[in-house]
């Protein structure tokens, strides 16, 4: 992965309780009753799904619904701690 500077301990750990919270909220259970991964489209059972933060925490990302989607597992790993603009490049490689 290329260097970056990580977002320090405590605004990952603030944004991570903001997480949980949000996990807990109607809307993100909306977000999950769809089924369908924002990165490639397939559906899957909303227990299958996971919160990606298009901006990551580690990054300096935050726990708000402009900045999460419901991602399956394979591509939440795969994307990592990396933006969708870092992902796009990686991709051209």
């Amino acid at each position: 992965m290329d260097f970056f500077i990580a977002a320090s301990f405590e605004h990952q750990r603030r944004e991570k309780t903001k997480a949980r919270e949000l996990r807990a909220s109607p809307w993100w259970k909306n977000q999950l009753g769809k089924g369908i991964c924002y990165h490639c489209g397939e559906r899957f059972h909303p227990s299958a799904l996971t919160m990606d933060h298009l901006i990551p925490v580690a990054r300096g990302g935050f726990s708000k619904k402009g900045n999460v989607v419901p991602a399956c597992k394979d591509c939440n790993t795969k994307k990592g701690y990396k933006t969708a603009l870092d992902a796009a490049f990686e991709e051209l490689k």
